[in-house]
């Protein structure tokens, strides 16, 4: 069972002095260009990262070996493929690498593009509920063909008495070997952003749904008045869009 680094104070380090350890870090992407809070929260979120994996390292020893998500090859090549996926995810990387891990290959190819592409097709939004089944259906032979392969990957590569560290979005139900020790970095920002996220999601959809009943009455946005009969909008949208306006 994995242990959350936020409720450990002071894990002693002649309790995992042996064995093949995993610190799992999770993943969190944002936009290249995110707003002002947003960027701070995740600037303190992956600071926090750093302080307790530097800490659990001095307790437990170097790591040696890095797994990242999405990242299929290794080595430098790997190093130019995080760093474009999420830079800070890659300064937690490089900072391994600089004292002496290697970046080792997560992903199979054909079983990550499969996965990918199956998501991208229920993305899309499926009308037809057969076409829609036999998609989900691919779509999570995909999904548990690629956890296996995580899973064997890491158990290969993780020779004994190793310590790695994995960088992977949290949900994702791989099955890590059973003679691999799982540490769960949580620093308290993990939390304050999840939260932070919900709130505003929640916030924007208030906001969505109160514009699209203002657009059904006939008002703009803001607008208090009432609307005059002949421009009322009810009736117009056609059934299955989504109001106007919406983000």
């Amino acid at each position: 069972m994995a242990e959350e680094l936020g409720k450990i104070e002071k894990p002693e380090a002649e309790k995992f002095s042996r064995g093949r350890k995993l610190l799992f870090v999770p993943l969190i992407f944002s936009s290249p260009e995110p707003d002002e809070e947003l960027g701070e929260r995740l600037r303190k979120y992956w600071d926090e990262v750093e302080y307790h994996v530097a800490n659990l390292e001095q307790k437990l020893g170097s790591i040696k070996k890095v797994f990242h998500e999405l990242v299929p090859v290794g080595g430098e090549e790997a190093d130019k493929v995080i760093e474009e996926l999420n830079s800070a995810s890659c300064r937690i990387v490089r900072s391994r690498v600089e004292k002496g891990a290697e970046i080792l290959p997560l992903e199979d190819v054909d079983m990550l593009t499969e996965f990918m592409d199956w998501s991208r097709c229920l993305a899309i939004g499926l009308q037809n509920q057969k076409v829609f089944t036999r998609v989900y259906e691919a779509y999570m032979e995909a999904h548990s063909g690629r956890n296996e392969s995580i899973a064997k990957k890491i158990g290969e590569m993780l020779n004994e008495d190793d310590i790695g560290i994995l960088l992977m979005r949290e949900g994702h139900q791989v099955q890590f070997p059973a003679d691999i020790e799982v540490f769960y970095v949580a620093p308290p920002a993990l939390d304050e952003l999840k939260r932070w996220l919900r709130s505003r999601e929640v916030k924007y959809t208030t906001e969505e749904q109160a514009t699209g009943e203002e657009k059904v009455e006939g008002k703009s946005p803001g607008d208090k008045s009432e609307p005059v009969e002949e421009e009322q909008t009810e009736g117009k949208q056609r059934e299955g869009e989504p109001p106007e306006g919406k983000v």
